[in-house]
């Protein structure tokens, strides 16, 4: 029953029950003229998922992958997808709710340690959510829990916790929405609205730039990716700008320092407020991105390019950074637009291909029967569907 109630965010669950079957039929669009070539865009890798999050290839070369719902897979070389861990009947999928960024220890081939984040119900009736972070061992393919590492972070149905990303410092850094309430954004006393930075066993680090907090930087309404930049250290991360009451557009491209304050709600797109920053790049007053998992690629003809999905935006952005300045951007391109749905993460996988997450089961797309899934480019072939 608690599958069939969170399946009310598809406009079919809202028919009687009765008639679902034959109804949901309708809710997946083969037919649509609009589809005719995606299902000839790259290959099909794996399918079958149900709104993938995060994906993180293993030193072995199979790959982790999250899906809300509370579901962690590991996809093997031939793209079968194998169910690793099952959180579904604890993790709430409510709204955007549920289970999010996934990452691997530094030293996995030795320790085997996989990280990640989800939300709860702390509370029943009324309901109340909250996200924790946890730590679990893989052993020999079998999941074991080994600790909480943060946990009683504010949830909500909206901006909870978003990336997960080791850095070059072997620390974790996690993303953390304002749960849809901006003022939480600059209160220093609360986790969310911000981007933490922890040990590997959930410690707060002594350098961090406010004592004793895991805060990193502050001022952030819903962060969604985080990429280290090879060569020089440089974090960037993705965040959706404003949205319904609040206003529209202007997503942003962020270069992470610690201790910065990013603006939210004070400031938003090219404003300026002393001892706020103004994004390095966002998508202007009249185009939404709604940006997701971003990567820098090492391979290639783009290797220190970086590149981010959108899901409004549907699309696979290029991020093209300044020959004479690493940390100016000197234009984002966009490739795929529209050719296969909303567009969840990215990642490039130890052959230099790219693997890209579609997220058309997330409640607000328009899938076809072999979605959710993962599909795989060359780079001469994203090329190709160049907007």
């Amino acid at each position: 029953m608690k599958n069939i109630l969170k399946r009310l965010k598809y406009p079919c669950a809202l028919i009687l029950f009765a008639f679902a079957i034959s109804a949901c039929d309708d809710w997946f669009d083969d037919d649509d003229d609009d589809h005719d070539d995606t299902k000839n865009i790259g290959r099909t890798f794996a399918k079958g998922l149900d709104t993938p999050w995060e994906m993180q290839f293993a030193p072995d070369g199979s790959l982790f992958l999250s899906q809300r719902p509370g579901i962690i897979s590991i996809v093997d070389a031939s793209g079968n997808a194998k169910p690793w861990l099952r959180l579904d009947s604890v993790v709430e999928e409510v709204g955007e709710s549920g289970l999010f960024g996934i990452a691997l220890d530094p030293d996995y081939q030795s320790n085997h340690y996989v990280y990640f984040g989800y939300t709860y119900a702390s509370q029943i009736s009324p309901i109340e959510l909250t996200n924790k972070i946890v730590r679990y061992k893989n052993d020999d393919g079998k999941p074991v829990f080994d600790k909480v590492l943060l946990d009683n972070i504010r949830g909500n149905h909206l901006h909870n916790v978003g990336a997960f990303e080791f850095g070059p410092d072997e620390m974790l850094y996690v993303t953390v929405g304002e749960v849809f309430a901006p003022a939480l954004a600059q209160d220093k006393s609360s986790l969310n609205g911000k981007i933490l930075r922890m040990t590997r066993d959930g410690g707060v680090p002594d350098d961090n730039p406010i004592a004793g907090s895991y805060i990193f930087s502050l001022g952030h309404r819903n962060p969604q990716g985080l990429a280290f930049q090879p060569g020089t250290g440089n974090l960037f991360s993705t965040e959706h700008g404003p949205s319904e009451q609040q206003g529209c557009c202007m997503d942003e491209i962020n270069l992470i320092q610690a201790g910065h304050n990013y603006g939210w709600p004070l400031i938003r797109g090219s404003q300026q407020q002393a001892g706020l920053e103004t994004p390095v790049y966002h998508s202007g007053d009249t185009t939404t991105w709604a940006p997701t998992g971003g990567i820098f690629l090492v391979h290639g003809e783009w290797k220190g390019s970086m590149l981010f999905t959108g899901l409004r935006g549907q699309a696979l952005y290029r991020v093209v950074f300044k020959s004479d300045d690493a940390t100016q951007i000197d234009k984002v391109e966009r490739y795929l637009y529209r050719a296969l749905g909303r567009l969840r993460n990215v990642a490039e996988g130890p052959d230099g291909k790219i693997y890209v997450a579609v997220s058309n089961q997330d409640g607000r797309g328009d899938p076809l029967t072999i979605d959710d899934r993962i599909v795989v480019f060359d780079q001469k072939e994203v090329r190709q569907y160049a907007d």
